[in-house]
């Protein structure tokens, strides 16, 4: 394990769970931290303060990522729908773009909102066919797509990537000036990298750079990188590992510029996604491939949240 400056041991406890089948995305909601379970069509909510977890959100048609915003609306990676969900604070739910180029995208998987309420979203093709019928092909790439809101308010979708084969975790730095992307199968069948698009002032990105490569041992090919979230600080923490190959279940911690800090040993299987909680935002929250929902204290990060919600709006 990898450790700059004086080693600090994360301390990470079991706070949620077994639940059965894969777990989604997380998030801190300003009070609580928010995670789905994808095949059981729900988000559920685990308070800090009680110990207590409950469910939020039924029939979600499989929503992965989750991000929220600062009106408490959650926007949602909804798999199964192939779309992106806006959960409103007052329980109702909104659709947004649907099509680009007159084509309906693929599979959501994870999510981000920008300062301008931008959503950028990773979509990749997924093995698992989405409800209903199976009337609208899905697309010729596999790209990173963005929601905007056109001069009627209207939602619109535009195409970010065009090199990605398997985009899964996506990120923004705090200013908003670079893109990350963890592009790789989970079945690790191609090039699994942390990669860094700049992001030009028209919203276009331009050639990327890599920042770590995973490779492979006697075992098999090393897992990728399935959730991102970033420190107060701008480091980028990374779900990836596994228990089948290569270092095993991982916590990374990566500078800006892709310099590897930090790695801790993740006691689950498969740690899925993360983002920071906790009153001081000083606490890591993980959801896992064993089902869980872990919490790490004792990392002395905090978290930077691009667009957290504000406590009077919740």
């Amino acid at each position: 394990m990898v450790n700059s400056g004086n080693r600090r041991d994360w301390t990470f406890e079991s706070v949620a769970g077994p639940f059965s089948g894969n777990m989604g995305g997380v998030a801190w909601d300003g009070q609580a931290v928010l995670f789905s379970l994808p095949e059981a069509m729900l988000i559920k909510r685990f308070d800090p303060a009680t110990g207590v977890t409950s469910d939020l959100r039924k029939y979600t048609g499989r929503a992965n990522g989750l991000a929220v915003t600062r009106d408490g609306s959650i926007y949602a990676a909804q798999e199964g729908g192939r779309r992106v969900i806006q959960y409103m604070p007052d329980g109702s739910a909104k659709v947004t773009g649907l099509r680009i180029a007159g084509a309906v995208h693929n599979h959501p998987c994870d999510l981000v909102v920008d300062s301008r309420e931008r959503v950028w979203f990773s979509d990749p093709h997924h093995g698992v066919h989405a409800f209903g019928p199976q009337v609208f092909p899905p697309l010729d790439h596999a790209s990173v797509l963005r929601l905007e809101r056109d001069e009627r308010r209207a939602w619109q979708i535009r195409r970010v990537t065009f090199d990605t084969t398997v985009p899964r975790a996506v990120l923004l730095s705090p200013d908003e000036k670079t893109l990350y992307v963890s592009e790789g199968d989970t079945a690790r069948t191609s090039v699994r990298e942390l990669r860094a698009y700049p992001v030009r002032t028209d919203g276009t990105v331009g050639p990327y750079e890599v920042l770590h490569t995973f490779g492979r041992d006697h075992r098999g090919a090393h897992r990728g990188i399935e959730g991102l979230c970033l420190d107060e600080n701008g480091c980028v923490i990374a779900c990836g590992g596994g228990r089948d190959a290569g270092p095993g279940p991982t916590i990374y911690v990566f500078s800006a510029s892709g310099r590897l800090l930090e790695t801790q040993v993740f006691p689950g299987d498969a740690p899925v996604r993360c983002a920071f909680g906790g009153a001081a935002l000083d606490e890591l929250f993980v959801s896992s491939a064993d089902g869980r929902l872990y919490r790490a204290r004792g990392s002395g990060r905090r978290g930077h949240n691009l667009a957290s919600p504000t406590r009077e709006s919740q």
